[in-house]
């Protein structure tokens, strides 16, 4: 993991390096690129302006996180106990995401408001089928001499679910949450363009609105970051909750 972030944050500095070199030689006014150093200036001067905006992201993307990886677990749950359920669901769950999120998000602003509740609904909305699915499939797919083991010794439906079938799936389920982690972030982006007046998505959109592109970068630079860092933190979980796993997570 440490390497990992060392091998990162070296690509980076590279790539800015790169980004400031390439704006100086070809004199690329700020309004259509702005240099790093830059986008560093005007993230320094907005900093109290753009922390304000980011609680509020922050807030509506951990919230949904949440709800997504219960209401996932609870649907796979579902879904791998009864099968009448997994007929019924299954093509709803498919369904859901063959619809763009650009395109339904403006629904949800119009049913819930411009408040935090239209946000975190596009991001559960969002982040529901990778949870849903990998958890569903990591059920599926845990052994049957381990479940022929459980009937043995006699264990109820729950008693074998708790015990043998929601450990056996948790690497799959870690997948998933990889996936709707690094997607949350920005499914908060897209609800808070599709209707808000607070949030790193608002300002972003205003600022390009302006052609201030150095607070737009800035803003897109405090993205980033709160995505790596979110995504670290879920490693982090996941490496001491699956620690049988080692280091194949």
């Amino acid at each position: 993991m440490t390497e990992l972030f060392k091998r990162a944050g070296l690509l980076i500095l590279g790539l800015f390096v790169l980004w400031q070199l390439l704006v100086m030689g070809l004199r690329i006014p700020v309004y259509l690129l702005p240099s790093p150093i830059e986008v560093l200036t005007a993230l320094w001067q907005n900093k109290l302006f753009l922390l304000q905006q980011f609680l509020p992201t922050l807030m509506e993307t951990l919230a949904g996180l949440f709800i997504a990886i219960v209401w996932g677990m609870l649907v796979a749950t579902g879904m791998a106990l009864f099968r009448p359920l997994r007929f019924w669901l299954l093509p709803v769950i498919i369904i859901s995401q063959a619809i763009p999120t650009f395109a339904f998000a403006p629904l949800l602003v119009l049913w819930l408001g411009y408040g935090i509740s239209s946000k975190i609904a596009v991001i559960v909305v969002a982040l529901f089928f990778p949870v849903t699915a990998a958890f569903f499939e990591g059920m599926k797919q845990v052994p049957e001499i381990w479940l022929d083991m459980g009937v043995l010794l006699q264990a109820s439906r729950w008693r074998t679910m708790r015990y043998i079938s929601f450990p056996a799936a948790l690497p799959a389920l870690g997948s998933g949450l990889k996936v709707a982690t690094a997607w949350a972030p920005m499914a908060a982006i897209i609800g808070e363009w599709v209707g808000s007046s607070q949030g790193l998505g608002f300002v972003i959109l205003n600022a390009q609105a302006r052609l201030d592109l150095p607070l737009m970068f800035a803003a897109l630079s405090l993205l980033v970051g709160f995505s790596l860092s979110l995504y670290w933190l879920v490693e982090v979980t996941l490496k001491k909750l699956i620690f049988w796993q080692g280091g194949s997570l």
